[in-house]
Parts: structure tokens; sequence; C-alpha cells
């Protein structure tokens, strides 16, 4: 099973290797999709968790025990297909290719279920026409 959350770090444990323990202790795969961590801050790690279902529930218990925000990522990529003039920019900086451009005809194409919402297109759209549910 896998599950999507944002992890809130206070201060006080930023230094902790959550995603080393995760594995060891309760064999959790965890995925770094998106972080901004830095000394002496709140940090936020998007992550996906893979595991059997008891094992997840029990680090994610672990990781509320440590006083780590933990938040559900309900958030899912929006286009504007009206906004989009398909120049393809948001396509070089998909990680995952769920952007593309279809060959034939040169728009864009966008497959849900690839997206991993890391936000690195929204920036990248010049027409804005890239955006979050949330």
């Amino acid at each position: 099973m896998k599950k999507r959350l944002t992890l809130t770090f206070p201060k006080r444990s930023i230094q902790m290797p959550v995603t080393y323990r995760l594995a060891k202790d309760f064999n959790v795969a965890a995925n770094i999709i998106r972080a901004q961590v830095a000394p002496n801050q709140v940090g936020k790690l998007v992550v996906e968790l893979s595991g059997d279902i008891d094992q997840l529930d029990a680090a994610i218990d672990w990781m509320r025990s440590q006083d780590i925000g933990i938040s559900l990522v309900g958030r899912e990529i929006i286009i504007d297909e009206d906004a989009c003039v398909h120049c393809g920019l948001c396509t070089g900086v998909c990680p995952t290719e769920a952007l593309t451009l279809e060959p034939q005809t040169f728009r864009l194409q966008f497959t849900r279920s690839r997206c991993i919402v890391c936000e690195q297109c929204i920036p990248t759209c010049p027409v804005q026409a890239i955006s979050t549910n949330l």
C-alpha cells in the first residue's frame, strides 16, 4: 500500500533520521517528493510511503509520537485547457513524465496517474495554466 504525506518537523527534531528509521524499524520505503529542511527552522517533507498497511500505520503512529505533524496529501495538479498554449515548457521539468507533448499534434498530454504533485510545473508555465486544487 502507498500513502502520500506531508511531514512537518519541529525545529528540535530536524536532525532526526526519519527515513532511515522508517526503513529499519518499520520496513517502510519512503520516496521523498519534496523537501524544505534547514537547521534551526521548521522542516517540511512530502513523501510517498510504501509498505504493509499495518507497518504504515505503526510508522505514522511513531512519527506522531515524535511530534512530527502529518497530513495526507490530497492535492492534484489542474491544467486550465483554455489557458494552456501547449508550449511544452512544463514537460522539461516533470520528473515522472506525467506531462508530455503528443508527437503528432504537439498538444499537452497529462497522465494524472504518473503525477506525484511535486509542483515543479507550476512556476514553469508562462501563462499560469497549471495550479493545484488546494
